[in-house]
């Protein structure tokens, strides 16, 4: 498990990403990201445009950034 800090950028608070798992996932600045609220399970999910897989934010290959 990666446990992120939530940090304030201008008026927004936002959670980085090891760019370890950016590079498995070939997501680049730029990319257009979809974003899935859950409010029962309290889980955002993120779905990034031209790649088909899914970037989860407990996947274990990013667990060793």
């Amino acid at each position: 498990m990666i446990i992120r800090k939530v940090i304030k950028t201008g008026n927004s608070l936002a959670v980085t990403v090891p760019s370890k798992c950016l590079k498995d996932f070939d997501v680049k600045e730029g990319d257009i990201a979809q974003i899935k609220i859950n409010r029962p399970r309290s889980s955002i999910t993120y779905f990034f445009s031209g790649h088909p897989r899914q970037l989860s934010l407990i996947d274990k290959k990013c667990s060793k950034d």
